[in-house]
């Protein structure tokens, strides 16, 4: 991305996000998950540290959300209640704190402070001797609204503290619904025949905004106290919590204190496995710098302090954008539309490819190919496109036409219903064939990819052909049903480790009519004569052009390559898909190598090998016909130089003596190749 290109994107992202931090924080309306609005965040956060000439003071990355309502008195704070940045994985929390290191030139503080980061409304509490005498919202982070009257309705707040305490108490905390409330209130909702309420924050944040306290009342609403004001220091946050608790107030039992940050990332994993556990959501967890003197000395960085850090579980949905869309056509021939999108790590599994179903999924969403949208992968299932976000829109993107022809054989495409089929009835069954033998043992060799997994990615449309083979990512795998992690894993590892093919390999995976083991290696040998090369890596250019240069004639004229065989090769390497299939071969990473052939005492010879042999297999035989440079035919012609004959010769042996070649047994070959 160019300047130009950043500062409109930069533009678009910060209108967007103020719209929907508007709609949450202010109104209690949010129109996206809390995991998408993170991303689009996160994205611009990222934008404004790559070009820092377009940070403006009043962008949402500089700012807390909430506009303070006129319908509530305004309350200025004491001090500024700050928002987090957030991190989404663990080399962001090492740069966060190779960045507080780097600021403080030494690493002057001992731990973290990590709780878990319950997802409801920040509030500020003020105690003037001893007793409640307001309750604010955090608003913009320096103003906010008078909510007194709806916080006392909440039990876990005191009224009066406990213990005597200075003149002046300030307590920050948070108000939230537990999930059976949440649940409860719904069931009341939809009775009602009323509107059911999206999440637990939404509703709680909904309550306490209420100009009638006795609807806050009626919604039980709970309260966790996390934090003092900075007139009080205690030594270190952990020692706050206990004053906190001695005072009256709930505080989360299971935060705790950490020595370093692999103590922060354990405690943030644990979490996200045990979340179900707890009464209500939390979506991630807070590490904070222990000891107060040092956090102070941290300060500020934009809307947020620069000693503590939001560490977010793996997100349900994500932004990313689309690269393509592209059409699979099924084992029975019907036409998918499959999105490539910007790798996105959803629900902990990076994602590449998203199913858009069919054409009029497409219409319904409005998706167009470059357009930003939301993937989802709400309770571990595949990933959907759920939302495209036009906003963000440049208009460079493209409109999707479903095809009129089959992009596999060329035929013609009909709609039946919201399907589209390819009217060869064996198109399908065809590609499914040629997968089947790309990853054969005796071509790419890729174990795990059985006909059950290869229709399986078919039917999801992860491939359309076998170069996509190579594109598949772990995440891909992992979100399809009865195959998991450590399937995926074993899937990818195979994967990688085949990239590299030998010569006569690759070219009998192709699955060019007629051409098979044999007449692979001799084409493999007629290549790498003519390029010179054994050893290093082969272009496919090199290929190609050799192909598409030797005429039918000069094929012919080659041992074991017939007019079948010689018309079946020139038309293969004339075909455009077969052409653009072995260029995005190499383009995913595939790289073949020369075959390591012994050009010495068989160099140039044709052998037949016919009947059952004493000693060896008919296998080894060719192996060691192959090793010393000889070339193995299935049919006996003028062009043969030798029939091996075991025992119970068939016809080909009759062949031969027909045709005056010469015949030899087992024990007269092994003398021939000593």
């Amino acid at each position: 991305m160019n300047k130009e290109e950043a500062k409109k994107r930069i533009k678009k992202l910060r209108n967007l996000i103020k719209k929907y931090r508007d709609l949450y924080h202010t109104y209690d309306r949010p129109e996206i998950s809390d995991a998408v609005f993170d991303t689009l965040k996160n994205e611009l956060e990222e934008l404004e540290r790559k070009f820092p000439e377009f940070m403006t003071k009043d962008s949402p990355t500089q700012t807390v959300g909430g506009r303070v309502l006129k319908k509530f008195e305004k309350v200025q704070h004491k001090n500024v209640m700050l928002s987090l940045n957030d991190a989404f994985s663990e080399e962001e929390v090492f740069e966060w704190e190779e960045r507080l290191k780097n600021f403080l030139k030494k690493p002057f503080f001992s731990g973290y402070f990590c709780e878990l980061k319950m997802d409801g409304l920040a509030v500020e509490l003020i105690y003037k001797k001893g007793k409640l005498e307001m309750g604010v919202t955090r608003g913009d982070g320096k103003v906010g609204e008078n909510i007194t009257e709806n916080l006392r309705t909440i039990k876990d707040i005191p009224f009066e503290l406990k213990e005597k305490f200075p003149e002046e108490v300030v307590v920050r905390g948070e108000v939230y619904m537990i999930k059976k409330e949440f649940e409860r209130i719904n069931r009341e909702q939809e009775e009602k025949g009323e509107k059911i309420y999206a999440n637990p924050r939404n509703v709680a944040a909904g309550s306490l905004r209420q100009l009638n306290s006795e609807i806050t009342a009626s919604r039980k609403l709970s309260f966790y106290a996390y934090g003092l004001g900075e007139d009080i220091n205690l030594g270190n946050h952990k020692r706050e919590h206990q004053f906190l608790e001695k005072a009256g107030f709930l505080v989360e039992k299971n935060n705790m204190e950490v020595k370093d940050l692999k103590g922060v990332i354990d405690f943030r994993n644990k979490w996200e496995k045990e979340r179900e556990k707890l009464p209500y959501e939390i979506d991630g967890i807070v590490a904070r710098v222990n000891e107060n003197d040092v956090f102070e000395r941290l300060g500020m960085v934009g809307k947020a302090p620069r000693g503590a850090i939001a560490y977010k579980f793996s997100a349900k949905e994500a932004t990313t954008v689309v690269k393509d869309i592209r059409v699979q056509v099924g084992r029975t021939g019907i036409l998918t539309p499959v999105a490539d999108l910007e790798p996105v790590e959803v629900a902990g599994v990076v994602i590449t490819h998203a199913t858009l179903h069919n054409d009029d999924e497409i219409k319904r969403l409005r998706v167009k190919i470059g357009d930003t949208v939301i993937v989802s992968r709400a309770g571990d299932v595949i990933p959907k496109i759920i939302k495209v976000l036009p906003e963000l829109r440049e208009g460079k993107e493209k409109e999707f036409k479903m095809p009129i022809v089959c992009p596999v054989d060329g035929s013609r495409v009909e709609k039946e219903g919201v399907y589209y089929r390819c009217q060869n009835k064996k198109c399908g069954a065809r590609i499914r064939e040629l997968l089947q033998h790309f990853v054969s043992r005796k071509a790419f060799d890729i174990r795990g990819l059985g006909i059950k997994v290869i229709d399986r990615f078919l039917d999801e449309g992860l491939i359309v052909d076998a170069s996509d083979i190579f594109t598949l990512k772990e995440g891909d795998i992992e979100v399809l049903e009865r195959f998991g992690k450590k399937s995926a894993e074993n899937i990818i590892k195979e994967i990688k480790e085949k990239r590299k093919v030998k010569l006569s390999r690759f070219l009998y995976a192709l699955g060019i009519l007629h051409v098979g083991e044999e007449t692979s290696l001799i084409l493999s040998k007629i290549i790498l004569k003519k390029i010179k090369n054994q050893k290093s890596k082969i272009k496919i250019n090199e290929i190609l052009k050799l192909f598409q240069s030797i005429s039918l004639e000069k094929l012919q004229e080659i041992n074991d390559i017939g007019p079948k065989v010689a018309e079946s090769i020139v038309e293969w390497f004339k075909d455009k898909h077969n052409v653009d299939l072995i260029k995005k071969l190499e383009e995913n990473g595939v790289e073949i190598e020369g075959d390591k052939l012994v050009l010495k005492k068989l160099e140039g010879k044709t052998f037949v090998l016919t009947g059952t042999m004493e000693n060896l297999a008919r296998e080894e035989v060719k192996e060691m016909i192959r090793k010393l440079g000889g070339n193995i035919s299935g049919s006996v012609s003028k062009k043969t130089d030798y029939v091996v004959a075991g025992e119970e010769p068939g016809s080909k042996y009759e062949k031969a003596k027909e045709l005056g070649v010469k015949i030899i047994g087992e024990k007269e070959f092994l003398k021939m190749i000593r």
